[in-house]
């Protein structure tokens, strides 16, 4: 499976309603395939960290087979705007 930034990105996009992906292939600093993801999405209002990472890694479940190392990062919407402010 040929995986990029980009195929991920518009991924968890569709899937999750996200209003704010980034997806950067962290795989040049590794020696096997690593994505570090920050996805904004209202799917995450009332969710634990836990919740919200589930939800991530089960829209990606066929994926993260192929992945060595995924860090994450979720955030609501509001969440994001105080960090757009900080």
């Amino acid at each position: 499976m040929e995986l990029s930034a980009e195929y991920l990105r518009e991924k968890l996009q569709r899937d999750l309603e996200a209003e704010h992906v980034e997806v950067e292939d962290t795989t040049p600093k590794r020696c096997a395939s690593s994505f570090r993801v920050l996805v904004v999405s209202a799917k995450f209002r009332g969710k634990p960290l836990l919740q919200r990472h589930r939800l991530v890694n089960t829209c990606l479940a066929e994926e993260l087979l192929h992945i060595h190392a995924f860090e994450q990062k979720t955030l609501t919407p509001e969440q994001w705007g105080r960090e757009l402010q900080k």
